[in-house]
């Protein structure tokens, strides 16, 4: 027995962000920004759209493209809920008319889409579910300081989902073995200060008013976190394929998470991959942490460029610090665009 993906779908919201816009009020400038990320535009929520209505859409589309089938557990990864509690996973699982099926969500930053491949894997692996909708969504923008050129540029809204089911190892769309990692000596490198209960707790009867605006926002240390990031997706990488007696050239597509174009590069370059086997789509969408993989997946496979068959590596790095790769060979499926209206 392994586990099948079946079924995938995406969702963006319709609002588009351009470089010139981001960088007017910033010491910068849309070509310093597309040199630095590779980003040249993002999509941003907006008239009360929230990450709630991204991961709903995004996971009826990926239901339909597993041709309506019954699903036991709903999991979001996000790194920007709706709010603190409760969980968003049992809300989407009513609008979808799932029924009262389990429904949770995870928490693990940019690495959390590898981690809920986990998650749901393991549902299914000790007979809990026999099918996981498995939902990767952001409205992480809103958790951007706006007068910060060394975030605000990056990040970028968006939903994807997929379908997995339990199958047959040598059925396409079977996913392989996994590599997770985290490293939490390191956590303040990328994280948001304020908001959590170590803050309510020094600031108990403070109110927020004692705690600066900006702590409520992501901070990053930039040069560390890319060292980071190329070295944990680097080891993790090989590691699955090691243990997945895949070679180099075996690989069709290096399915990245979508952070930083010089990271993508770099990991593929210490791993040996050449660059037209990097598939990337930041350049319009930005980095959409738990969104981005099945993002980008679903826009190879729309654009035909992802074929039944196909093997697929898969990796990751994100806060806490987190990080994961796993393999898959592509299956045969249909999807849709991502586009708020399609």
């Amino acid at each position: 027995m392994t586990v099948i993906l079946c079924g995938l779908g995406g969702c963006l919201p319709p609002k588009i962000i351009d470089n010139q816009q981001i960088s007017s009020g910033l010491d910068t400038t849309p070509e310093w920004i597309e040199s630095r990320t590779g980003i040249r535009e993002r999509r941003m929520v907006s008239d009360g759209l929230s990450m709630l209505d991204l991961a709903i859409k995004a996971g009826a589309r990926a239901l339909a493209s597993a041709e309506g089938r019954a699903v036991q557990a709903v999991v979001v990864a996000t790194t920007s809920p709706e709010r603190i509690c409760p969980a968003v996973a049992p809300e989407v699982a009513s609008v979808l008319g799932l029924g009262d099926i389990a429904a949770y969500d995870i928490t693990s930053a940019c690495s959390g889409f590898v981690y809920g491949l986990a998650t749901a894997s393991g549902l299914i692996a000790a007979g809990i579910a026999d099918s996981v909708l498995l939902i990767g969504a952001e409205a992480f923008t809103t958790f951007v300081n706006p007068q910060d050129r060394a975030t605000r540029p990056i990040f970028g809204d968006g939903a994807g989902a997929v379908v997995l089911r339990r199958g047959e190892v040598d059925e396409a769309g079977a996913l392989g073995c996994f590599d997770l990692g985290s490293d939490g000596a390191h956590s303040d490198l990328l994280a948001i200060p304020a908001g959590g209960s170590r803050q309510r707790s020094a600031s108990a009867g403070l109110g927020h008013e004692a705690v600066a605006p900006g702590e409520f926002y992501l901070h990053m240390d930039g040069r560390a976190v890319y060292e980071q990031a190329v070295a944990r997706m680097s080891t993790s990488a090989q590691s699955v394929l090691d243990r997945s007696h895949w070679s180099l050239d075996q690989v069709d597509w290096f399915v990245g998470h979508q952070a930083n174009v010089r990271i993508l590069q770099s990991v593929a370059f210490e791993l040996g991959l050449p660059a037209d086997k990097v598939a990337v789509n930041i350049q319009r969408l930005g980095n959409t942490l738990t969104a981005s993989i099945p993002l980008l997946l679903n826009d190879l496979a729309l654009r035909g460029d992802l074929k039944a068959g196909q093997r697929v590596l898969v990796s990751a790095f994100g806060a806490g610090l987190s990080w994961g790769s796993t393999v898959l060979r592509w299956p045969q499926l249909t999807t849709r665009n991502s586009e708020w209206q399609d």
